[in-house]
């Protein structure tokens, strides 16, 4: 219902508040059940991602304000030669896949480089949809690929594959396709979206070549990225969570706001500002994991992983892309988790079958990472609070386009996959 609701154009709290009182009705809970279950949205992770991406908005308004924002897009357009849509993107896809790689988070390593990249993309003319697409797509890439991310680790572990045999058998291919798809649908989202949608920008990021960066905003923009790197690479080495996210805005915003020399009562109003904007996205963070843990208790997703579970047979082919089925649409839980279901799942039957493990990797990625691009979950929904955008409809249509992609390669190299690696 709230899908259908959401390609209507209603409005995302309302989709969800109707698939709240459906699914509240359906399960026959009481009013004690209810208040019970909303407490405990607000205290996940969920949660905190949304607390996040209104710390990263806050930080993008102070950053506006002290000049760092302009100055970083000035020497970035300029002098690096981010000029052009195409360039952008490319940037905008190579940082997300370094920083939430590296972070092992997509929603705290998009938050982090969003208020950096954002007025890029603004002052290009990219639209926040092709923004949130391509946040979603990289930063997934991202953890896919970082050496130390759950996805990583605990896909080495269920196929006893090494780094090295992971990334060439199952994570570069897979993400080569990934990413072409989702190009290809930006590029078409572009120009649907091109003057129905944009990003507002301040005179002087419209007027680039009058632009004229004081020595003050210069300090405080290298002062902003040296701390932003130091910051991350303690984070790598500390393997710091999503958490951690929410500690680096604040030392940022400390910084941007000393460096800059501005007044404490003018930096914390302007955090404000950036932390009120995105006071919806947190209301549709905290009511969908809410939601979604109503979908779970009611075995909606229980129900159809069995359904699919039973039809792999002794069939290697059939294995893997009926685990990639059960895992991209009938799971939702957290990364580590779905894995391990799924192993547990299809682990003996990939064995029983001879399935080589690099093909039951790609079920397992197919399975963890298309989860979040088939309908609004709290990922999907995070791109889009970190991308300032509220076109849910664009966003998923880019990713359903991507995601086919996807699966005409799953369905492709299932079969000719068995026949050269069996």
């Amino acid at each position: 219902m709230y899908i259908v609701l959401v390609f209507r154009g209603k409005n995302n709290v309302s989709g969800i508040i109707v698939g709240i009182f459906l699914a509240v009705l359906m399960l026959g809970q009481n009013l004690k059940a209810v208040s019970v279950g909303l407490a405990a949205s607000l205290g996940s992770s969920t949660a905190l991602i949304g607390m996040i991406i209104m710390a990263g908005a806050g930080l993008g308004v102070l950053m506006t304000e002290a000049g760092v924002s302009r100055t970083m897009v000035y020497w970035i357009v300029k002098r690096i030669g981010v000029n052009t849509q195409t360039k952008a993107k490319i940037a905008l896809i190579i940082c997300s896949i370094i920083i939430c790689g590296l972070l092992g988070t997509l929603g705290g390593g998009n938050a982090v480089i969003a208020p950096i990249l954002i007025p890029i993309m603004a002052s290009l003319g990219i639209t926040p949809s092709v923004v949130a697409s391509l946040f979603k797509v990289s930063g997934e890439i991202g953890l896919m690929v970082g050496p130390l991310t759950g996805v990583t680790l605990i896909t080495e572990e269920v196929t006893g594959l090494s780094y090295g045999q992971l990334m060439v058998g199952a994570v570069l291919p897979f993400s080569a396709v990934w990413l072409i798809g989702m190009w290809i649908a930006a590029n078409r989202t572009q120009k649907r979206t091109a003057g129905k949608e944009y990003y507002e920008l301040s005179d002087d990021i419209k007027n680039f070549d009058s632009i004229v960066i004081s020595a003050q905003e210069k300090r405080a923009t290298v002062a902003f990225l040296i701390t932003f790197v130091v910051l991350v690479g303690y984070g790598i080495y500390s393997k710091q969570g999503t958490n951690y996210a929410l500690t680096v805005m604040c030392i940022l915003a400390a910084v941007v706001a000393i460096f800059s020399r501005m007044e404490i009562d003018h930096a914390v109003n302007s955090m404000v500002k950036g932390i009120a904007s995105q006071a919806g996205m947190f209301v549709v963070f905290v009511t969908i994991d809410y939601l979604l843990n109503l979908v779970t208790l009611g075995g909606g997703f229980t129900a159809l992983s069995n359904l699919l579970g039973g039809l792999a047979g002794d069939n290697a082919s059939a294995v893997m892309l009926i685990a990639s089925v059960v895992g991209g649409f009938g799971i939702e839980a957290a990364a580590v988790a779905e894995i391990k279901i799924i192993s547990e799942m299809f682990g003996a039957s990939a064995i029983a079958t001879g399935l080589p493990m690099s093909m039951f990797a790609i079920s397992i990625l197919a399975a963890t990472r298309l989860t979040g691009s088939m309908y609004p979950t709290t990922n999907l929904m995070g791109q889009l609070g970190i991308a300032h955008c509220d076109n849910t409809k664009e966003v998923l249509r880019a990713n359903w386009f991507a995601v086919a992609c996807v699966w005409a390669f799953l369905i492709v190299w299932a079969f000719l996959g068995v026949a050269i690696l069996k």
